[in-house]
């Protein structure tokens, strides 16, 4: 379990800037727990806050019953490594192979060769990229780098993964299938997630609970239905009034100026019609170019415990 009590984060300059006001959130084991808000609002500074990448100004993180707040030194080490983390630009290394950069998070902890190769490939399988083991990342599409991505987060067995607007660079067909990834992942390893965007339709469709901040405060949580359906706040009910983003779906989900189709869906609601379609064996019999299980077409591979 994730606790986070009364936790700020000001940044200092020619004037101050509050980042974070008084955030008070319990994420469950197990959950993919969303935090939405518009650009500005707070989403990966806090996420930044977790793993402590951004030290907070005040306020505790408490981690299965542990304060981490003031981890330093081999404490924050040990601490980074339960936490895995995948990003919106991939943070790959260039210079690197896939395979290395998946053994990357067991170098620092000093795992010997053999090891860090087994665990690399077990992964890789898992994603579905055993066959690009070689490749470097300039090499793969977004998806696949995404994919190598996650592999990586993974390899220290992480208790906790935080997902930072982990498909925002990606086209909706690759942003179904590495969603179908992420929760395969969280029900089959328990890998409790964090996911920050921008994207309802992503959050109605993984998170089973969500957050919504704005200019630093958490104005509404809750289970994720509830809130869609009941949202109490007004900044949620302007999100959810306003949820066509323009170019999120590079005209090809044949959106109007107004956001809507030609059936007056708008473009949540097609996002969210598109992950229903991948997931249904039915829907996608012999139309595999909407198979989420891989952004190739090709199966994920077994999963790895």
């Amino acid at each position: 379990m994730i606790q986070i009590e009364h936790l700020s984060k000001t940044y200092d300059g020619a004037s101050k800037h509050h980042a974070l006001i008084d955030v008070d959130l319990t994420i469950e084991d197990g959950d993919i727990f969303g935090i939405i808000g518009e650009s500005g609002a707070g989403k990966s500074t806090l996420v930044r806050c977790i793993n402590l990448l951004e030290r907070p100004t005040s306020g505790r993180i408490v981690i299965d019953g542990e304060d981490v707040t003031g981890y330093s030194g081999k404490q924050l080490l040990e601490l980074r490594s339960s936490i895995g983390m995948i990003f919106q630009n991939f943070s790959l290394f260039q210079q690197r192979t896939v395979l290395k950069n998946v053994t990357f998070p067991l170098e620092l902890v000093h795992e010997k060769r053999e090891h860090r190769e087994k665990r690399a490939y077990e992964l890789l399988e898992l994603v579905g990229l055993t066959e690009k083991a070689k490749s470097y990342p300039s090499q793969l599409s977004g998806g696949q780098q995404q994919r190598v991505a996650i592999a990586r987060a993974l390899a220290n067995n992480p208790r906790v993964m935080l997902c930072d607007e982990a498909t925002s660079a990606l086209d909706t067909r690759t942003t179904i299938s590495i969603l179908k990834l992420l929760k395969d992942i969280n029900e089959e390893l328990g890998v409790t997630m964090v996911v920050i965007t921008h994207s309802l339709a992503v959050a109605e469709k993984i998170c089973n609970k969500i957050a919504v901040i704005d200019k630093g405060r958490i104005v509404e949580t809750g289970e994720t239905a509830a809130v869609f359906s009941n949202p109490q706040s007004a900044v949620t009910r302007e999100l959810l009034g306003s949820d066509y983003l323009p170019g999120d779906f590079d005209g090809s989900a044949g959106t109007s100026a107004s956001g809507t189709d030609a059936r007056g869906r708008s473009a949540s609601t097609i996002l969210a019609d598109a992950i229903d379609a991948a997931s249904n064996p039915f829907v996608n019999a012999g139309r595999p170019e909407v198979h989420a299980s891989t952004s190739e077409g090709k199966p994920a591979g077994r999963r790895v415990k």
